[in-house]
């Protein structure tokens, strides 16, 4: 997919624990517990530096990123020789990304899967590399036009702990290359931000052990991948009737077959609006 200039995103690879999950199965029970927690981790993260203050009264995005611009992204990295890891992240209200302000709820969801390209996608689980996801962590940064930061969104949770009984689990996390399908969060909502930010960076550290030979307990290694997602955040002032900054149903209306690949290894290009099912 040919990717617009101001569309871009900032990613990184780094080790830290956390844990915030939601089968596939059952998630409904408990994306309200999701967003109980948001604001209550103790674990935030450095993030990377925010932009330049954009001029004042520039109509143009104060803030690049390619979520804003598309409605939604998906990040895929290659965590094994022909394993991805998949995230998806789409808008939900409003799903027009430019009326994302400091001052409104702004709900988007997320969906965690996995991808073996070396055996067909119907094959049984032994066939397939595991994949645990132990930990996720989402911590925030503003960028403000009076050059203050905060982080005024985080959480963490026990992936084992909210999803049905009846999901694979172990010692190491829970499994996301079951049938039962990968990690989805259907709604999260940033709250109230300070009124001059123009971009928020929400980062997801994802804890994860990967199975090195398919149906062998000992060839499990842990890794963190820690993608990063960029935010533009619009002034009321600047508001336009919504063609810009984001579909009108949160999707891309362009080709998403290609993307853009950063020096770390993470593929970013325009989502579908909601989950990939590998």
């Amino acid at each position: 997919m040919p990717i617009r200039p101001l569309a871009s995103r900032r990613l990184a690879v780094v080790v830290l624990a956390a844990v915030a999950a939601v089968s596939l199965s059952g998630c409904a029970q408990v994306v309200e517990a999701f967003n109980s927690m948001s604001g209550s981790s103790n674990n935030a993260a450095a993030t990377p530096a925010p932009n330049a203050t954009p001029a004042a009264g520039t109509a143009e995005m104060p803030f690049d990123s390619q979520f804003t611009y598309d409605g939604s992204v998906q990040m895929t990295y290659e965590i094994a020789d022909g394993l991805q890891i998949i995230l998806d992240f789409w808008a939900v209200d409003s799903k027009r990304t430019r009326e994302w302000h400091p001052d409104n709820p702004k709900t988007f969801g997320f969906a965690v899967n996995v991808k073996d390209t070396r055996v067909d996608e119907k094959a049984v689980l032994k066939q397939k590399r595991r994949v645990f996801l132990s930990n996720v962590t989402i911590s925030s940064q503003t960028a403000q036009t009076s050059n203050q930061v905060s982080s005024p969104f985080q959480f963490s949770a026990d992936p084992r702990t909210l999803v049905p009984t009846d999901t694979i689990r172990s010692s190491r996390g829970l499994l996301i290359n079951s049938f039962q399908g990968g990690l989805l969060v259907p709604e999260t909502t940033i709250n109230q931000l300070p009124q001059d930010t123009y971009g928020i960076t929400l980062q997801f550290a994802l804890d994860i052990w990967v199975e090195g030979t398919a149906d062998d307990e000992k060839s499990f290694a842990q890794q963190t991948v820690y993608p990063v997602i960029p935010i533009a955040i619009y002034p009321r002032e600047t508001e336009t009737d919504g063609s810009t900054g984001g579909s009108s149903d949160g999707t891309s209306s362009e080709d998403t077959t290609q993307g853009t690949t950063g020096t770390d290894g993470w593929t970013s290009t325009g989502g579908t609006g909601g989950p990939t099912t590998p």
